[in-house]
C-alpha cells in the first residue's frame, strides 16, 4: 500500500494540528510561517485573514518545495475592527468587554498549494454572539489564562463555551481551522484525504 503524499501545515497552532488529525489527516510535519500579522492600513477583516494565510502557504512552500501545503490564518472581528491576540491581560479584558453582549465574525482563510500544481484560497466566515458578560465572569476567564495566543482573546472549546448564546457556521471554523472545507479544498487539488502520514516533525510547537 503506497504512503499517501507529504502535508505540510505551515502554522505552528496546536488547535490546528488536533483538528487535523480529528478527521485523520496528519501532516508529515508542522513548519511555523513567521509574520506581521499586523493590518495593513484600510485593510478588511477577510482581506487580513487571505492575505496572512496565503503569505504562510507560500513561504513554507519555498522551504518545503514538492509537497502539499496548507497555511490558515483565523481572524476575530466587530464590524469592520480586528480583535487583535491579547499580549497582556488587560488587553485580553478589553476583547472580551467588546464581545460582550454582541455578535462577531470568526474568519479563517484556508490556503492550500499541490506540489506541482495550483494554489487555492477559501474563506469561512462563522457568526458567533456572547451574552452579556458581567465584571466577575470577564475575571473569571481572564484567570483561566486561556486567552493567551487567542484571536479575540478566547478559545470557544474551552471556559468561554459557556458565554456562546450564539454560533452560525462552522463550529471548527471558530476553534482554529474549518474541516469540511479544509478537507475538500485538499481533495480538488488531489490529496487522498482519506490517508494520512503516521509522524508528525514539527518546528515551534508553541502557539
Amino acid at each position: 500500500m503506497n504512503s499517501p503524499p507529504n502535508l505540510v501545515l505551515a502554522s505552528a497552532s496546536p488547535r490546528r494540528l488536533q483538528l487535523l488529525v480529528q478527521i485523520g489527516l496528519q501532516p508529515s510535519s508542522v513548519i511555523a510561517a513567521e509574520l506581521d500579522e499586523a493590518p495593513l492600513r484600510n485593510e478588511t477583516p477577510p482581506q487580513l485573514a487571505r492575505r496572512l494565510a496565503l503569505s504562510k502557504m507560500a513561504l513554507i512552500r519555498r522551504e518545503a518545495p514538492g509537497q502539499f501545503i496548507l497555511g490558515a490564518d483565523t481572524v476575530v472581528a466587530v464590524g469592520r475592527r480586528i480583535l487583535p491576540k491579547p499580549g497582556d491581560r488587560r488587553e485580553a479584558g478589553r476583547c472580551l468587554e467588546l464581545l460582550s453582549g454582541r455578535r462577531h465574525h470568526v474568519i479563517t482563510a484556508i490556503a492550500a498549494a499541490a506540489p506541482k500544481g495550483p494554489e487555492r484560497v477559501r474563506l469561512v466566515d462563522s457568526v458567533v454572539a456572547f451574552k452579556r458578560l458581567t465584571p466577575a465572569e470577564i475575571d473569571w476567564y481572564l484567570d483561566s489564562d486561556e486567552w493567551r495566543g487567542k484571536a479575540g482573546g478566547y478559545a470557544i472549546q474551552g471556559r468561554a463555551g459557556r458565554f456562546v448564546r450564539f454560533l452560525r457556521g462552522s463550529y471548527s471554523n471558530v476553534v482554529g481551522l474549518p474541516l469540511f472545507e479544509t478537507a475538500n479544498l485538499l481533495e480538488g487539488l488531489g490529496y487522498p484525504v482519506q490517508s494520512g502520514s503516521d509522524a508528525v516533525e514539527g518546528r515551534c510547537p508553541n502557539d
